[in-house]
């Protein structure tokens, strides 16, 4: 038998989701061509813009990994935080409006591989199978990643079994993606960015003025490692002094933002390029609130919870609203609406990934490589098909309910960002970039990853697990060295590449 407060969060969580397969199907009538599908006919205004780029990026991990690292081992790792903050700007402020520029004038480019090879005239498809290739392979662990959080979630608020409660998330995020592609999941991600920065935001003033004693007592008897100083010091890491590479490799993430096809692709479908400014100071200011908030609730979690120390340090947001809305001021409903935009967090990711596999699979190999006389229809057919596919791979990968969201993120985010952060930077800004270096560039990156986090080289473990030392740092910059020297190397672009790249640019200054 059901208690109230458990119907009360199971209503919200309904009527939450029929919204959103709603607006998959208000989207799917609006969708007609492999354009509206997979950039929403390039007609994306200002905010949908901007809080589905950061929507789409944030994932469970904002709500759930962020907070938990913090609550287990103090706010050092806000590092993260302030990293992604710093790439947050820098992506919208540097690449945003180039790469808008840039892909129109390089053959209207629908996605990242397209845009490689109409940008390096790749006539034999190398960078086109290769680009594609990555995105399938590490955005099958983000995936993932976002599928264990809504496993997560559901078990840790219902009680369901985790795999059962997977199957539920998976099933919810491949309705509406399937039907609207693009415009659904844009339009669901500003639903879902809004609902996450309301949660954010609420929650942790709500849970500060129910911490029962001294804020640093409570911290202090929730079993911290360390002392209270050591907690709350940027400089500490659960108890030890960070060491300087920690720092710069937390960091370092910040550098995974020029990479990220599911949210370059973002940039490539706002409107106009006057739509972008208003974008970036919309996406900037929500980047900054959420991130400061996902900290703050990882320390109050210590302080409110004190000697009840959690079990599993991911679900303290989670708990946290449970306990608020349900115990001390007994709203389960609302509760259930904050828990909602955990969820939100979640699906606007898994959304946004499953479209960018189906995009590879669809228009870069099937209709690009496999049959260039595809038609629009049967396009889109297999990127729906497509959908399904990765959905269920990622379900398998995901099925360990041991999973750590924080590490398959990691992982993935390491894996994109190596592999295509240097070459998109390179594609815009540096002219001489050429085909040799950019293939170079993808190869090493994505594979230095893979050897870095994944080959147990140093005397049994992985060479991250020896160093500390987070893989998309090292292989960013491996990427670059290889782009470099690679197009250094080789013959220099061809007069009509140049005369492109110099098109884009004139446009843009």
């Amino acid at each position: 038998m059901l208690s109230l407060t458990t119907i009360a969060i199971l209503i919200a969580f309904v009527l939450y989701l029929a919204i959103l397969v709603g607006i998959g199907i208000w989207s799917m009538k609006r969708t007609s061509s492999t354009e509206d599908y997979f950039l929403g006919g390039r007609g994306l205004g200002g905010w949908v813009a901007a809080l589905s780029a950061q929507a789409s990026d944030m994932s469970g991990w904002l709500l759930m990994g962020l907070p938990g690292s913090v609550y287990a081992l103090g706010t050092g790792q806000a590092w993260i935080a302030i990293g992604l903050f710093i790439g947050t700007v820098c992506n919208w402020l540097f690449i945003s409006k180039r790469l808008r520029r840039y892909t129109i004038v390089a053959g209207n480019s629908m996605t990242l591989p397209e845009f490689f090879e109409n940008r390096f005239h790749d006539r034999k498809k190398i960078i086109l199978t290769i680009s594609s290739i990555v995105i399938v392979i590490f955005f099958l662990v983000y995936t993932a990643s976002a599928l264990a959080s809504g496993g997560k979630l559901f078990n840790a608020v219902f009680g369901i079994d985790y795999h059962v409660a997977l199957a539920i998330g998976a099933v919810v995020i491949l309705v509406y993606t399937f039907l609207g592609g693009f415009l659904a999941v844009c339009t669901t991600d500003f639903v879902q960015g809004m609902l996450m920065l309301v949660g954010l935001m609420t929650v942790p003033l709500c849970a500060y003025s129910f911490i029962d004693g001294s804020f640093e007592a409570q911290i202090t008897a929730s079993g911290i490692t360390g002392n209270y100083s050591d907690y709350m010091s940027l400089f500490s890491n659960g108890g030890r002094p960070y060491r300087f590479i920690d720092i710069l490799s937390q960091l370092a993430w910040g550098l995974g933002y020029c990479g990220m096809p599911h949210i370059l692709v973002r940039f490539m479908a706002i409107k106009s390029e006057k739509e972008i400014k208003k974008s970036s100071v919309i996406a900037i200011i929500w980047c900054f609130l959420s991130l400061v908030a996902a900290c703050i609730i990882g320390v109050l979690g210590r302080a409110y919870f004190g000697s009840d120390v959690l079990k599993d340090s991911e679900n303290v947001f989670i708990e946290m609203i449970n306990s608020v809305f349900n115990s001390k001021i007994a709203l389960p409903f609302i509760g259930g609406i904050f828990i909602c935009g955990i969820l939100a967090a979640i699906m606007s990711t898994a959304d946004s990934q499953l479209l960018v596999c189906a995009s590879s699979v669809s228009k870069d190999i099937y209709k690009n490589i496999i049959k260039p006389s595809a038609s629009d229809k049967k396009v889109l057919q297999i990127s729906r098909i497509t959908v399904i596919i990765v959905a269920i791979l990622a379900f398998i990968i995901a099925w360990n309910p041991e999973s750590s969201i924080m590490g398959l993120v990691s992982d993935a985010w390491a894996g994109l960002g190596s592999a295509f952060g240097p070459v998109v930077v390179a594609s815009l800004f540096w002219k001489r970039t050429n085909l040799y270096g950019a293939v170079a560039g993808i190869v090493s990156g994505g594979l230095t990853v893979i050897i870095w986090d994944y080959i147990p080289l140093a005397g049994g473990q992985t060479i991250y697990a020896a160093t500390g030392i987070y893989s998309l740092l090292v292989g960013f910059i491996a990427s670059f060295i290889f782009i470099v020297v690679g197009s250094l190397c080789t013959k220099a672009p061809g007069q009509d590449i140049i005369a492109e790249f110099e098109k884009a640019k004139k446009a843009i200054e």
